[in-house]
């Protein structure tokens, strides 16, 4: 196996173990199944590891996510009511490739664009040639690598967006993670604007 493929394998293991076909309606064997061409696909990359296993919200709705992150065995939160979750939409330009999984290469929770409004951040990101983040990407973070919001920080994800226009965010609170939003006008000292540099579908492997 290639260091993508054994990456994507584990980060595989750590979702089906927190429950996630549960969330999907079907068994294990059939969620993992339906990541089997994508992981395999992987077998001859040159990736590496810095890469987020990514599975679509038409597999895995991001309402109940957050409560399946943890630091430290305590689990992470949010108070905004389900309806509220879903209404965050991937914007024109950020929507995920096809298939029940994809991959997103080189996340990165944005610490330089820490403490700039959202608006501000994504004209930034966009001249850099980097691509924000969406919110069930930045879900992705927060479930296989939640020692960033510790050791990194908290971030806003831009690619999704809600009719109102707030934009999704993810920060420590109470020690744990927590889902939240923000204005596009507004900056938090705690927040960074995450992004990665490219989406690959299993279709971009052939």
């Amino acid at each position: 196996m290639s260091i993508a493929s054994q990456e994507a394998q584990k980060q595989l293991d750590r979702i089906v173990a927190l429950g996630y076909p549960d969330v999907a309606d079907m068994s294990a064997a059939a969620f993992r199944a339906l990541a089997r061409p994508l992981i395999s696909a992987l077998e001859h990359s040159d990736l590496g590891s810095n890469i987020l296993l990514i599975p679509t919200r038409e597999l895995v709705s991001p309402e109940s996510l957050i409560a399946r992150t943890s630091i430290n065995r305590m689990a992470g939160f949010t108070t905004m009511p389900p309806r509220d979750i879903a209404s965050f939409l991937p914007q024109d330009g950020f929507e995920p490739p096809e298939g029940p999984f994809y991959l997103v290469v080189e996340p990165h929770t944005g610490t330089c664009y820490i403490n700039r409004e959202p608006d501000v951040a994504r004209k930034l990101i966009d001249s850099d040639d980097r691509t924000p983040l969406t919110l069930e990407e930045g879900l992705a973070i927060a479930t296989q690598h939640p020692d960033w919001l510790e050791v990194k920080n908290g971030f806003n994800l831009l690619g999704s967006r809600s009719a109102d226009g707030r934009v999704p965010s993810i920060w420590m609170s109470q020690n744990v993670p927590r889902l939240g939003a923000v204005w596009p006008n507004s900056r938090h000292t705690w927040l960074g604007n995450a992004y990665c540099m490219a989406r690959r579908g299993v279709s971009l492997f052939h």
